[in-house]
């Protein structure tokens, strides 16, 4: 089951999910408040561990439970709250945010600013290749790969995402601190080129950890064959 990143949806998988035919049977799924599922009740924060339960809840009511789970950066820490659950066989983080040193101060998300303010303007972003770029060099090292019917649905997702602002704040304020206690095959994908993530200094033992070389923060459309090949070696076990 693969979980994407904030703001996006199951689309950002597109250029990978061929590669993995006829070797997994593969899920990706909007998380609350993202692509096509609407946010979870208020009453209580969106935190990832929250949205890891409501994933899981909505797999078992379709009949999967404890799938091979990958997720990149919200995705990723989603995906590691699901494998500290007991609720994955296996976890694949892709740049997973979460593993930052201490949380992270509030402040306005100008990348979310500029992305509503192009909404009048997604045509033109659609035919200029110099719009593109400059809408994908923050998340990718090669936004050229990234087509443009893709590029525009990235932006628009980005900008209106329902769950966006209250998981993007309790993001930012907490930490995932429990990678040691996780008791399922774990790896951890850190891309070469990411301007928005760092990768810890230290990291358990128990934890296998891979770089995504010549890629990006969202690093699906920089080398999807890399990306599908740290899926498969990450869901390798039974």
């Amino acid at each position: 089951m693969l979980l994407h990143t904030l703001g996006s949806d199951h689309r950002m998988w597109d250029p990978v999910l061929p590669l993995l035919a006829g070797q997994r049977r593969v899920l990706a799924v909007d998380m609350p408040g993202f692509g096509a599922e609407p946010a979870l009740d208020a009453g209580e924060p969106v935190t990832p561990g929250r949205l890891a339960a409501a994933v899981a809840e909505r797999l078992a009511a379709e009949g999967i439970e404890r799938p091979h789970v990958a997720g990149n950066s919200l995705g990723g820490w989603v995906a590691l709250e699901m494998a500290l659950a007991g609720l994955a066989r296996s976890v694949t983080a892709i740049a997973p945010a979460g593993l930052w040193p201490r949380p992270l101060a509030s402040r306005r998300d100008v990348a979310r600013s500029a992305a509503r303010a192009a909404l009048p303007l997604l045509e033109v972003v659609r035919r200029s290749a110099r719009l593109r770029w400059l809408a994908m060099i923050g998340t990718t090292a090669h936004p050229e790969r990234v087509p443009p019917d893709a590029v525009v649905h990235l932006v628009r997702s980005y900008a209106t995402a329902p769950g966006f602002p209250e998981v993007n704040r309790a993001m930012r304020a907490s930490r995932f601190e429990r990678l040691a206690d996780i008791r399922v095959p774990t790896t951890l994908a850190w891309c070469e080129h990411d301007r928005l993530v760092a990768r810890p200094r230290e990291v358990p033992a128990s934890v296998r950890t891979v770089t995504l070389r010549d890629c990006g923060h969202l690093p699906t459309y920089d080398d999807p064959q890399a990306v599908a090949q740290v899926l498969l070696d990450g869901s390798a076990g039974p």
